[in-house]
């Protein structure tokens, strides 16, 4: 797969790399749409996000269909449509300043601040639509994932 820059600094590896693909022998190459909305994505949230917080460092972006399955993505998980990605975060107080940073100055549909009960784990879950007058704007601070 070619790697192409979706913007100054995310390059759409990022969005598509993925050890259990890889484990599976799961391609997860997007279409050319789900390339367009990641670039939405990095414009309209992730970019600015850079800029106030420094590097960024996605764990989940672009899921195929077959990939999203057997990481246990919910059947309409944004991610398959390249409208979704998970930040990892180095602390809780980092996360919360995050969330409060895009909900209060960024366009969004979904802004989750995820925890896994089982490793104790947390990340920041941000989607948008291409269309913005589809957001949600939905924002829940202490989301528990499954």
């Amino acid at each position: 797969m070619e790697d192409i820059r979706l913007t100054e600094h995310f390059m759409l590896h990022e969005f598509t790399r993925s050890a259990t693909a890889i484990d599976m022998g799961i391609d997860n190459t997007p279409p050319s749409a789900a390339i367009d909305c990641l670039q939405i994505l990095c414009q309209q949230v992730l970019e600015p996000l850079r800029r106030r917080f420094g590097v960024i460092r996605i764990t989940s972006g672009y899921r195929c269909d077959a990939l999203n399955d057997a990481v246990g993505g919910v059947k309409g998980s944004q991610h398959r449509l390249g409208q979704a990605a998970d930040i990892y975060i180095s602390s809780v107080d980092e996360g919360k300043k995050m969330f409060h940073y895009i909900r209060q100055h960024l366009p969004f549909d979904q802004l989750l601040l995820e925890r896994s009960a089982s490793r104790r784990t947390r990340w920041l879950h941000v989607s948008i639509r291409p269309d913005s007058r589809y957001n949600r704007g939905m924002a829940i601070e202490d989301y528990p994932a499954r």
